[in-house]
């Protein structure tokens, strides 16, 4: 396993990082319902991946139901006694609670929320506290505030971003900056062989301003595991089969040609359709870690040998280039006239 340093700071993860999402057995009303491993199975991949050299967990205070992800984690550092060998990443910002103030990144809602999440986890401090997606009715200005002020009193140790607009991302660094506040040193985006959208601004800010960038989705929710064939019917009890709009926006002949030339790679390389998913993100310039979820051993063991991958250029020429992003006006326009002019 090869460790990066997160961003422009000191800290040090794993080039792969379990995302916590399915951890538990989540009630009906939960967007995770049915797609969730129980606890025992939950303490077992991550004892494996572990064990493998994973140091990097994320989570999120609305995995589940009532915090269902952070419990379960903080019932396993309870247990295996390992929570200063991990770095553990969480996030706040969607609706934990009823009223008005049950959501959202205003400095009222922040100072409750990480105190919740500290006592689920069952620690002291957070590792990286995560905003899961930009709050527009909350002054950028107001969220860092409380932010640094947790920086300040140890209980958060770095501070990341999740779902930004790029116009946001360098409005708020630039707060940060002005007002001599603690900055995001991680961005978390949906990035993946089948989703490039950020690579229009999203990338070029973070190689500007040092973020490091953390994909999720890696596998577009399952579809680049290579489990899915183009006339086969889709499974209700899988991910995709509960997500029937996620589904139709998949099953493009684009992403069929991707999906195909991942297969090539894997079968060439003897390795999964996973692995090579990966291992393309891994080898993205800018990426620190990728973000993978998994509810059975086998499905963890091919998500891990990911990191294992080193693709050749000539498979990394095959698979930007069927994936090739559409980067639209005024991308392709500028890139068009500077290589005339």
């Amino acid at each position: 396993m090869e460790y990066r340093a997160l961003g422009q700071s000191g800290l040090k993860v794993s080039t792969l990082c379990f995302g916590a999402m399915t951890f538990g057995e989540a009630n009906d009303k939960s967007f995770m319902h049915k797609l969730g491993c129980d606890e025992a199975t939950s303490h077992r991949l991550l004892d494996q991946g572990f064990e493998a050299g994973i140091n990097f967990i994320d989570t999120a205070d609305v995995y589940g139901d009532e915090g269902l992800s952070e419990r379960v984690l903080g019932a396993w550092f309870e247990k295996v006694k390992k929570r200063n060998n991990v770095v553990l990443a969480t996030k706040f910002r969607f609706r934990m609670g009823e009223g008005p103030n049950g959501t959202g990144a205003s400095r009222y809602r922040i100072m409750r929320t990480v105190e919740d999440s500290l006592r689920r986890l069952k620690t002291d401090r957070i590792d990286l506290y995560q905003i899961h997606m930009q709050d527009s009715d909350t002054p950028e200005e107001e969220t860092l505030r409380a932010l640094d002020d947790l920086v300040r009193q140890g209980k958060v140790l770095y501070l990341g971003a999740s779902n930004y607009a790029a116009y946001r991302l360098v409005g708020s660094l630039w707060t940060s900056k002005t007002e001599r506040l603690s900055r995001f040193v991680s961005l978390q985006m949906q990035y993946s062989l089948i989703s490039r959208e950020i690579e229009r601004e999203h990338v070029p800010v973070c190689r500007d301003y040092g973020l490091g960038i953390l994909p999720w989705s890696p596998l577009a929710g399952g579809f680049l595991s290579g489990k899915y064939k183009r006339d086969d019917a889709l499974k209700e009890d899988t991910r995709l089969g509960k997500q029937a709009s996620a589904w139709i926006d998949l099953k493009n002949d684009q992403n069929w040609r991707i999906l195909d030339a991942v297969r090539a790679i894997a079968t060439e390389r003897s390795t999964t359709p996973s692995a090579v998913a990966l291992a393309w993100l891994i080898q993205r310039p800018h990426v620190t870690s990728v973000i993978f979820g998994a509810r059975t051993s086998e499905q963890l063991e091919g998500n891990l040998a990911g990191a294992k991958v080193v693709l050749s250029v000539d498979d990394v020429a095959k698979l930007d280039a069927v994936s090739k992003l559409d980067v639209g006006y005024p991308y392709a326009f500028i890139n068009r006239i500077a290589s005339r002019w």
